[in-house]
C-alpha cells in the first residue's frame, strides 16, 4: 500500500479584488506558517511576489503556499481572479481536489465568481465559500446568499453567520454548534440566522437517505450525524458550505481552516485520476491510496532569475526522491530529477521526496512543460492534458532594434513555456510575428516581462489582417510572351480562361490542350506560373484562392520556347483573366461568444452590429446571457477594451476563426486604398 500522508490541495479562486491573497495571508498567520499576515497594499504579501503583481495590487501568476494545520499539510494554490489570466486558474484547477471560491461582500456575485462556479461544476470539485470584506462598507451578507441561490440554487448551506456588518462587524456565530448565535442581534437578524441553521440541518438531511428518514422521525440529528452528514454531501458536491469573514481583521479564518480539513478531501478520498498506459492504450485509474507506482503532472512552469525553470508538479500516485530517473510520457523522453523543492510563495526549501497526493517542483528539466505527465518507463501513464483557453486578442510585435532580434527568440520561448495562454505564431502569409493573449493586460504584462526580464524591447501593432482574393465570375484571356535581344530569345503564347471554386477549394488547374500544341513539359510550366501568381491577387496584393484555372490552347516557338517563357505567359495572363472575373476581396470572420449580465444585452449587441457584425443566437443563463455572433476580424481587434468599458469588467468572450467572407464593396475599396499607400511609402524610403 503506497504511503499517503493526511493533504488538502486547495484552489483559492474567486473575483479579482474579492480579497483571495488576503485571505491566503491570514490563513498562512493563522497555521503559523508565518509570524504575521502581509499586506497586498503594501507588497508584503507571501503569495504576490514579482514586480508586476507588486505595482498593480493585483495576482497575475498563481502561488503556492502550504501550511499545516494539526496533523494535515493543505496546499493552497493562490489564482488571479482577474480574467486576463484565466489560464492560472485553469492549470490551478486542475491538479486541486477541492476549491476556497472568495466573494467579496460589497460586490456580490460577479465575472470572476461565475467563471469560477463554472469550473467548479465543470469538474465536480467539492467547495467551500468565503464572503470575504465583511468589516468593508456596503458589506452585504444577505445580497450575497441571495446572489448565490439565483446562480446555483439550495445547496448553499451556512455554516457561519456574521454578526454585524460593515463597522460593527465583530466575529461569526458558528450554526452548526449554535456558537455565537447569542451576539447576533437585532432579533430580525438572530431570526435570520435561526432560520438558515435549520435550513443547513435540512439540506444536510436530504443529502443521505439514511439521514432524512431519522430527521423526519426524531425531527433532529445528533451533532455527529449532522458533521458526517455534512463532510460526505460535500464530497459529493451536495452541498456547499458558506462562511463568512474579513481576511484584513483576521475574522472568521480559524472556522475556515477547521471546515477545510472537516470537509474537504484528502487524495485519498478524492476520486481516481483517469489516465492513458501509451503501452498498452489501456484506460486506467490512478489512486493515491491504491496505485504503487509513480505519476505526476506538471502544471505550471516558472522562470527563477537563479535557479532557471522549475517545473511544478502534483505526485498523482507513488512517490520520488530527488536524484531520480522519471520519464516524461508526453515527450518519450527520460528526465533526471535534481533537487526537490517545496514552494511557499517565491521561497524555495529543499525536501528529500514527495509522496502521493502531494505537490513539489524541480529545476533544469531538460525538456519538461506544463501539461507533461511523469511517471516510469515501466508505467507510461499520460493524464488528460491542461485544456487552456484560445487567445481572445493579439498584436503584431517586432523587434526595436538589432539587438533585440538577435534576443527574441530565446526570451519569447521561455515566456510561451511560463504561460500556455499566452501564443506566439509567424502570419504566414504577412510575415508578422503575432502575440496572442487573454486580453490586454495579459499582453502588456508579457512585453514588459520581455523587456525586464531579457532585456528585449518591441514595437507593438495591430496585426495585419490575413485578406484573400477570390472571383465571383468567369475571366479569360490570350497572353503572347516574346523575348527577342540578339541572344537565345523567350517565346510563350497560352490561352486559358478562369472560374470560380466553391469557398474552401483552394486551387485547380485543368489542361485542356489538345493536339500538343503545347508540349506537355511546358503545361508543367503554365501550372508553376499561375500558382506563382495565385500568391498576389490583382486587388490588394493578397493570395488569390478558389479559383480554377484552364490552360485550353497556345503556341510555341521551335528554337525560342522555354520552361520561363511559359510561366510567365501564363502568370500574365492568369492576371488578365482573373481581372475580367468579377475579384472580390475576402475578409475572416470569427465566431464570437459574449458572457455577459442581462442589463448588458443591449449595449454589447449593439456595439457588435456597428462592427458589421451579424448576432446569430442567444443562450440565457441565470443572471448571465451568451451572445453568439460572427463578426469580421477587422472589426475585433481592441474590442476587449470597449467590452470591459461597457460591462464595467463583468463581460468576457471568446473568439475562433469561421470562415472568410466577402468585403463590402465600400470597405473594399478603404483596403486597396490603404495597400497602395503603404506601397507607396516603402517606394519613398
Amino acid at each position: 500500500m503506497p504511503n499517503t500522508i493526511p493533504i488538502r490541495n486547495v484552489a483559492l479562486l474567486g473575483h479579482s479584488h474579492s480579497g483571495k491573497t488576503q485571505l491566503a495571508e491570514a490563513m498562512l498567520a493563522a497555521a503559523g506558517a508565518i509570524p504575521i499576515a502581509g499586506r497586498v497594499d503594501k507588497g508584503t504579501s507571501v503569495s504576490d511576489y514579482n514586480e508586476d503583481e507588486k505595482g498593480r495590487k493585483i495576482s497575475i501568476n498563481s502561488s503556492i503556499l502550504n501550511f499545516t494545520k494539526g496533523n494535515t499539510r493543505v496546499n493552497l494554490i493562490d489564482a488571479p481572479g482577474y480574467g486576463d489570466f484565466i489560464g492560472e486558474t485553469i492549470s490551478a484547477v486542475q491538479v486541486s481536489d477541492g476549491v476556497i471560491l472568495v466573494i467579496n461582500a460589497t460586490g456580490g456575485i460577479e465575472i470572476g465568481t461565475n467563471t469560477a462556479l463554472k469550473l467548479i461544476a465543470a469538474r465536480n470539485l467539492p467547495a467551500i465559500i468565503f464572503i470575504n470584506r465583511m468589516d468593508k462598507e456596503h458589506a452585504d451578507f444577505k445580497k450575497c446568499l441571495e446572489g448565490l441561490e439565483a446562480r446555483i440554487g439550495k445547496k448553499c448551506v451556512c455554516l457561519t453567520y456574521p454578526i454585524g456588518e460593515e463597522s460593527s462587524f465583530k466575529g461569526v456565530a458558528d450554526l452548526m454548534t449554535g456558537e455565537g448565535l447569542d451576539g447576533v442581534s437585532p432579533d430580525e437578524e438572530k431570526d435570520n440566522a435561526k432560520r438558515l441553521q435549520e435550513a443547513l440541518k435540512e439540506n444536510i438531511a436530504e443529502s443521505d437517505d439514511t439521514l432524512l428518514e431519522k430527521y423526519l422521525e426524531k425531527g433532529n440529528l445528533t451533532q455527529e450525524e449532522i458533521l458526517e452528514g455534512a463532510k460526505k454531501a460535500v464530497l459529493e458536491g451536495k452541498i456547499i458550505p458558506v462562511l463568512c469573514g474579513s481576511s484584513v481583521s483576521q475574522v472568521g479564518i480559524k472556522e475556515l481552516l477547521d471546515c477545510i480539513i472537516s470537509y474537504l478531501p484528502s487524495p485519498a478520498d478524492a476520486p481516481a485520476k483517469e489516465a492513458t498506459n501509451i503501452k498498452t492504450e489501456e484506460k486506467i485509474k490512478i489512486s493515491a491510496k491504491e496505485t504503487p507506482f509513480f505519476s505526476a503532472q506538471v502544471f505550471k512552469t516558472i522562470s527563477d532569475a537563479y535557479v532557471g525553470q522549475i517545473s511544478i508538479f502534483r505526485v498523482y500516485s507513488g512517490s520520488v526522491s530527488s536524484a531520480a530517473s522519471v520519464y516524461n510520457v508526453s515527450r518519450g523522453s527520460g528526465e533526471k530529477l535534481g533537487q526537490l523543492l517545496s514552494l511557499q510563495g517565491k521561497e524555495q526549501k529543499h525536501i528529500s521526496s514527495i509522496e502521493a497526493g502531494d505537490i513539489g517542483a524541480v529545476a533544469k528539466l531538460k525538456n519538461t512543460h506544463t501539461g507533461d505527465s511523469l511517471a516510469t518507463e515501466q508505467n507510461p501513464v499520460k493524464f488528460t492534458d491542461i485544456a487552456f483557453p484560445e487567445p481572445a486578442i493579439s498584436f503584431s510585435i517586432k523587434p526595436k532594434t538589432r539587438s533585440d532580434e538577435d534576443k527574441i527568440s530565446n526570451a519569447l520561448h521561455k515566456l510561451t513555456a511560463e504561460d500556455m495562454a499566452f501564443k506566439i505564431t509567424r502570419d504566414a502569409q504577412t510575415k508578422e510575428l503575432i502575440a496572442s493573449g487573454m486580453g490586454d493586460l495579459h499582453i502588456m504584462i508579457m512585453i514588459n516581462r520581455l523587456k525586464s526580464r531579457y532585456n528585449v524591447q518591441v514595437d507593438m501593432g495591430t496585426p495585419k489582417v490575413a485578406y484573400r482574393e477570390t472571383i465571383t465570375g468567369q475571366g479569360g484571356a490570350q497572353h503572347r510572351h516574346k523575348k527577342q535581344s540578339g541572344g537565345a530569345g523567350q517565346f510563350a503564347e497560352v490561352w486559358m480562361r478562369v472560374e470560380p471554386l466553391e469557398r474552401g477549394q483552394g486551387f485547380e488547374f485543368v489542361n485542356e490542350v489538345v493536339g500538343g500544341a503545347i508540349p506537355g513539359p511546358f503545361v508543367v510550366s503554365c501550372e508553376k506560373g499561375i500558382k506563382s501568381a495565385m500568391q498576389e491577387g490583382v486587388l490588394a496584393g493578397y493570395p488569390l484562392v478558389d479559383v480554377k484555372a484552364i490552360v485550353y490552347d497556345g503556341k510555341t516557338h521551335p528554337v525560342d520556347s522555354k520552361d520561363i517563357a511559359f510561366q510567365i505567359a501564363s502568370r500574365s495572363g492568369f492576371k488578365e483573366s482573373v481581372l475580367k472575373a468579377k475579384p472580390v476581396l475576402l475578409e475572416p470572420i470569427m465566431d464570437v461568444d459574449v458572457t455577459v449580465p442581462d442589463e448588458f444585452m443591449g449595449d454589447i449587441t449593439g456595439s457588435l452590429n456597428s462592427r458589421r457584425g451579424r448576432i446569430i443566437g442567444m443562450e440565457p443563463g441565470i443572471g448571465m446571457q451568451v451572445i453568439k455572433a460572427k463578426v469580421p476580424l477587422e472589426e475585433m481587434y481592441k474590442w476587449a477594451n470597449e467590452l470591459k468599458s461597457l460591462t464595467g469588467g463583468r463581460g468576457s468572450y471568446t473568439m475562433r476563426f469561421s470562415h472568410y467572407e466577402v468585403v463590402p464593396a465600400n470597405i473594399t475599396q478603404m483596403i486597396i486604398e490603404k495597400v497602395k499607400k503603404a506601397k507607396e511609402e516603402v517606394v519613398k524610403e
